[in-house]
């Protein structure tokens, strides 16, 4: 069955493509949710001419997009969390956080959908996450996940090293007084030495 598209489809088509497609995905699918509908001369005409007003709309919205995606690129935000002392967060920081954080910048609300991260953040630490201005326009702000003490991540590596660190310090210091303990000795039996010469001396 030939249709017409009237709304982006992912993966499928986009508005104002003509595609055959089978009857029952037309039937089932595209022209209940009115994504679609019959390929006649009225629909073409009429999908052409809206899909013609909707790309000129979306490159407006672009236009304005990349504005905000300038003022976005690279700015870095710092978010409190309960953490442990491995910089394990209790709990976690998600697209909401992030999205707040966004608004501020832009001065309206953003869309936590619009953040585009994997997974909630679950770990003190710095993260690029991208965030979607329009379907054709991204940026990429630094996220900086910090404990509610301002303790960072490279506190806690910091932290990790010293900690390793230690024994091999301890061990040096172990060393160095053994070597002096030997050297005491040494000078003692020196002394000793020389109170037996000066005592056949003097017989």
């Amino acid at each position: 069955m030939k249709v017409v598209f009237l709304e982006d489809v992912p993966g499928t088509a986009k508005i104002g493509d003509i595609k055959e497609v089978k009857p029952g995905f037309a039937r089932n699918y595209l022209l209940p949710r009115r994504l679609a509908m019959a390929a006649t001369a009225s629909v073409v005409k009429s999908a052409e001419q809206r899909a013609a007003r909707e790309t000129r709309l979306q490159d407006a919205r672009d236009t304005d997009a990349r504005k905000v995606a300038g003022r976005l690129d690279g700015t870095a935000y710092t978010i409190a969390a309960r953490a442990g002392s491995s910089g394990k967060l209790f709990g976690s920081v998600g697209t909401a956080d992030i999205a707040a954080k966004v608004g501020e910048t832009i001065g309206a609300e953003f869309e936590r959908h619009n953040v585009m991260l994997a997974e909630p953040i679950k770990d003190l630490g710095d993260y690029d996450v991208a965030v979607k201005l329009t379907k054709n326009v991204s940026a990429t702000v630094t996220v900086s996940v910090v404990g509610e003490d301002g303790t960072t991540a490279a506190d806690i590596r910091a932290k990790a090293a010293g900690g390793k660190a230690a024994p091999a310090a301890e061990a040096s210091s172990e060393a160095g007084e053994a070597e002096a303990a030997i050297d005491d000795d040494v000078a003692a039996a020196d002394d000793d030495a020389l109170d037996d010469e000066d005592t056949d001396e003097d017989a």
